[in-house]
């Protein structure tokens, strides 16, 4: 019988499968990449590799050499291809300039629509390790929902003046304080008044970059 598997090799296997259902052939390594959002296909090799040491799968030398083991596969005939978002990753924002603007833009990911609610409209590269209490480390992915509003105690992406900054947002008075999950890191206190200051949009969920199988 196939062994178990870890949540992200699960999702592997289901991405494979509804991808095979509905196109009628196994996926690449590389569109097994952009639909679960990895940056390097040594990734997604790494996982297929996984499924086929557990006897979830089994591989052949041909290009697309992917076939489901039935046993340990119980999917539909019919399964839904997986709905994919292409969205931007946005890297350093220039002072003042709208967040989404095209020279901001890095790069392009199709992501399983799935994965994230509310649904993201674009990644942001996280820098430093302001919040790593919250499982966000520096060179992740996060996915944001764009919105002018949030609910207290979200981490939010904010801007304030020129900067953008990834923390947790709370109100103190007519100020707002935007706290790190990094005790080495103080909260940053915003008078809208005296500040120009921005909320661009919700987190909703991290990428980790070459996380093992």
């Amino acid at each position: 019988m196939p062994e178990p598997l870890s949540p992200r090799q699960q999702h592997c296997l289901d991405f494979i499968a509804a991808w095979t259902a509905a196109e009628g052939r196994p996926p690449t390594l590389r569109e097994i990449a952009a639909g679960l959002g990895l940056e390097q296909h040594s990734s997604a090799q790494r996982l297929v590799e996984a499924l086929a040491r557990k006897g979830w799968i089994e591989r052949s030398d041909r290009h697309r050499g992917l076939r489901l083991v039935q046993a340990g596969a119980p999917v539909p005939a019919r399964a839904p291809r997986p709905e994919l978002l292409n969205l931007p990753l946005v890297g350093r924002v220039a002072a003042g300039a709208p967040i989404l603007s095209d020279a901001h833009i890095d790069a392009v990911y199709a992501v399983d629509a799935a994965l994230f609610r509310p649904r993201p409209h674009f990644l942001l590269r996280v820098e430093g390790d302001s919040m790593t209490g919250a499982g966000i480390f520096d060179g992740d992915f996060i996915a944001v929902h764009r919105t002018p509003v949030a609910d207290e105690g979200r981490i939010v992406v904010a801007r304030v003046e020129d900067e953008i900054t990834v923390k947790r947002l709370h109100r103190a008075g007519q100020r707002f304080r935007l706290d790190a999950e990094n005790p080495a890191y103080a909260p940053i206190f915003v008078d809208p008044q005296r500040e120009a200051f921005a909320i661009e949009g919700l987190y909703v969920g991290t990428i980790r970059r070459g996380s093992p199988a």
